[in-house]
């Protein structure tokens, strides 16, 4: 009796991480597609990411990002401005997606080392974006940088990253408040 009740808790287990995973799947995949205007257009992608990482943990959380780069990359239109395909993945601002699965690994290690939930998903945002500028930059560098006279790479944080600094940073906080308030309300083991 005791093993069925095991076997039956597993099962419940792994179909609600299932429909976690699909349901911030999905939020990603919208979050991509709603952009807000200002001098510099932003999307709210990097919202949706930490807020998964957030809310699921990183080991959910990055099936969820991985999915998400996986339906973009087989055609789906789900990166930002209904874009799809490989190309946007080799394209410049490939690197900034492929960015989000490093940053989920970011997490994954300071979710290791922290116990305390507020800091970790604080450190583990700031470091996550970090990381994710990092690579996103050097991969813009290698893809774009190359096929331009000149382009430092101070030029390139010029342009891909100052800008976003303080939506993100905004996008970030807000995500963690989001996160906090659901936790309140739904039970997510």
């Amino acid at each position: 009796m005791r093993a069925r009740q095991n076997t039956n808790r597993s099962v419940i287990n792994k179909t609600r991480d299932l429909a976690y995973i699909a349901i911030c799947t999905s939020l990603i995949c919208i979050s991509a597609w709603i952009t807000i205007p200002g001098t510099v257009p932003f999307t709210l992608q990097t919202f949706a990411i930490f807020f998964t990482l957030g809310l699921l943990g990183a080991k959910r959380g990055m099936l969820s990002i991985l999915i998400y780069i996986l339906i973009g990359m087989i055609g789906l239109p789900v990166f930002s401005s209904f874009n799809s395909g490989l190309g946007v993945i080799a394209g410049p601002t490939g690197g900034y997606i492929i960015g989000f699965i490093f940053s989920s690994f970011v997490y994954f290690l300071i979710e290791k080392i922290i116990k305390n939930e507020n800091v970790r998903m604080i450190l583990g945002f700031i470091l996550g974006l970090i990381v994710c500028y990092v690579i996103g930059s050097i991969w813009f560098y290698y893809v774009y940088g190359n096929n331009v006279e000149y382009m430092s790479f101070v030029s390139i944080l010029l342009v891909c990253v100052i800008p976003f600094i303080i939506p993100d940073i905004l996008k970030l906080l807000l995500a963690f408040i989001v996160v906090k308030n659901v936790k309140k309300r739904v039970f997510i083991k």
